[in-house]
């Protein structure tokens, strides 16, 4: 009773790793309870579980992950082992399900029949692994071309037995040697497809401890394809993959420093006595943090520091000279006396984030008791042990990369560009006038192949600039861009500063005389630059060509997106609809007169 208890209570830190799988999966049904009475607002998804072994306990763990994601998923099941059949032969319940994800669950018991015997030649065993693929390809374009959504495919674990010892990795007969050649075929298709993610149940189960993880009783009894207490590192691997596409992904990774980054205090041993580097192991330990640390940089992670430091300090431990990070790595660095939750909330705002974008890594657990208290939406997991420090960021899996942009890439640049910008209108006694100084240039055309992945992103991204928060898969988007039936924009936007990149999203549907303007979502980095007038002033002038009279906007209100709850009446649209704070606006399209006044769009004049 004490293990429910403590996890009805806070079941955000019994699902984080290192969970305790038994204590998940006695008291799941509590938990499903008490993430469900937290007042979050959640994104509904259905979610296909096509499963070559028994799935019904996958669907609960997972059901539990994606709801202290933010998703509340509805999940089909197929029959047991049935995953080939409903996804290749139609079925009108899956078909009327509509899936927004398809998870197939699929593992190395499923390749019985491809499986070379040993006096195969090597032909025949090539043979093997084509037809192999091939049953798995072909399922992916069905799917694909059924549902137009996201495939979430296992790769396969390594066998629980090797019949030629050591060899059965090298020898061309050996399971190990069919499951790592399928493997790198399974990659080379997820880098050509962009809607298949490959979920590396090989890894999984690796992690697990593969003897552990082939709990043969559980199959002969169950026939689950892994040990049941497995089951929730597997959902919470899969979850990691499903959240990432829907844009549940962490932005931030805020920094304490002493014990954290380096072993000692700063201010009480100086920079010279800290543990850092080379010299020790502990030393070791807290460099190879820093670099783990520097490489999420480098993937698009904003790093921040909020440390109970004075400032001078702070800079003198980042410049340590066995240090990996520098104070140029982070967007912010807040070192003072001030309390952490507050230093967390003021570093969101100046990076115009909410505070749930936030993960707080603190060796201290009373300073993480007092940030997870006063701050619940910022997540902070349990750092203990400086050799654990990687273990537990990596396998929580807050910045998992389903997808990787050219922007996600130049993130941290941007900010910092950003941080320029906001320096520059301070000094600026006229906004007009440093609007006018940052000689801003848009680009704003239909969808293009080019920005196809970026697009996607801010779709499911972008969330207190957005009207509508409809989510739009990678498919979806491409659909839309070659409809003849809508009108898509894209707004990227530079200035002398540099470049924004793609900050603006509008998806529009043609019915009649009329355009519905499904989507219109911005990026909060370039809010209050003319940004929306300007593709506000582009949609029409498409429209008015596509002999379009009429705009028809509309507003449904969530928990973050107040900030445009009046956009379209500030575009001089009419209310014609009030549902309880959900609106409708209509603009008629002629004698429209532009309203951007200071972005030059598409290389022509303002």
């Amino acid at each position: 009773m004490e293990d429910i208890r403590k996890a009805a209570a806070n079941p955000a830190a019994a699902l984080a790793y290192p969970f305790d799988a038994g204590e998940l999966l006695r008291t799941r049904r509590k938990l499903k309870k008490a993430l469900l009475a937290d007042g979050r607002e959640r994104i509904e998804k259905n979610i296909a579980v096509l499963g070559g072994s028994t799935t019904n306990d996958v669907c609960d763990m997972l059901e539990l992950f994606l709801l202290a994601e933010g998703i509340r998923p509805v999940f089909y099941q197929s029959e047991y082992a049935k995953y080939w059949e409903d996804a290749m032969f139609g079925n009108p319940t899956l078909e009327a399900f509509a899936p927004d994800v398809v998870y197939v669950h699929t593992t190395f018991r499923n390749l019985a029949p491809y499986l070379p015997h040993p006096d195969d030649s090597a032909e025949a065993v090539e043979g093997l692994l084509a037809d192999a693929e091939r049953h798995f390809s072909e399922m992916w374009e069905r799917l694909s071309a059924a549902f137009a959504c996201p495939i979430v495919q296992n790769n396969f674990e390594y066998p629980f037995f090797r019949l030629y010892g050591n060899r059965d990795a090298t020898d061309i007969h050996g399971q190990t040697n069919f499951v790592n050649r399928l493997n790198a075929r399974f990659q080379l298709a997820a880098a050509q497809k962009p809607h298949l993610f490959i979920h590396d149940l090989s890894y999984t189960a690796a992690c697990y401890g593969l003897d552990r993880w082939a709990d043969q009783s559980v199959w002969y009894m169950y026939k689950y394809a892994m040990a049941l207490e497995a089951i929730p590192s597997l959902a919470h691997s899969v979850a990691s993959i499903i959240k990432s596409i829907f844009g549940r992904n962490k932005k931030v990774l805020a920094l304490d420093m002493d014990n954290t980054l380096w072993g000692g205090v700063v201010g009480d041993d100086g920079p010279e006595g800290l543990e850092l580097g080379e010299e020790t192991p502990n030393g070791q330990a807290f460099l190879e943090f820093q670099r783990y640390v520097k490489r999420q940089k480098d993937i698009g992670v904003l790093l921040t520091v909020c440390s109970k430091n004075d400032p001078e300090n702070a800079l003198a431990g980042l410049r340590h000279p066995d240090s990996a990070l520098s104070p140029d790595d982070f967007q912010v660095i807040r070192a003072n006396w001030e309390p952490k939750d507050r230093n967390i909330a003021e570093t969101a705002r100046l990076l115009n984030l909410m505070t749930d974008s936030v993960v707080f890594a603190d060796d201290n657990p009373a300073e993480r008791h007092i940030v997870a208290a006063s701050l619940p939406s910022t997540t902070v997991p349990a750092m203990e042990g400086v050799e654990n420090y990687i273990r537990i960021l990596d396998r929580n899996a807050y910045f998992e990369v389903t997808s990787l942009s050219a922007d996600d890439l130049r993130r941290n640049v941007m900010y910092k560009e950003n941080a320029l910008r906001e320096a520059e209108r301070q000094s600026f006694a006229d906004y007009s006038d440093y609007l006018r100084s940052l000689e801003m240039q848009g680009e704003i055309r239909p969808f293009s192949q080019t920005y196809m992945q970026r697009i996607a992103q801010l779709t499911n991204k972008s969330n207190q600039f957005n009207l509508t928060t409809r989510r739009y898969t990678a498919a979806e988007i491409e659909a839309a861009a070659a409809s003849p039936t809508h009108i898509t924009l894209y707004g990227r936007l530079t200035d002398r500063f540099g470049d924004n990149g793609v900050v603006a999203v509008v998806i529009g549907e043609i019915r009649g005389s009329e355009l519905h303007i499904d989507l219109w979502l911005m990026s909060c980095r370039v809010l209050k630059r003319d940004m929306e007038y300007a593709m506000l002033d582009t949609l029409v002038e498409t429209a008015v060509s596509r002999g379009i009279t009429k705009l028809v906007g509309y507003y449904y209100p969530t928990a973050k997106n107040g900030m445009v709850r009046e956009l379209y009446a500030d575009f001089g649209f009419a209310k014609t609809a009030d549902n309880d704070g959900s609106t409708v606006w209509e603009l008629e399209t002629a004698g429209y007169t532009k309203k951007n006044r200071f972005i030059t769009v598409n290389g022509g004049t303002i």
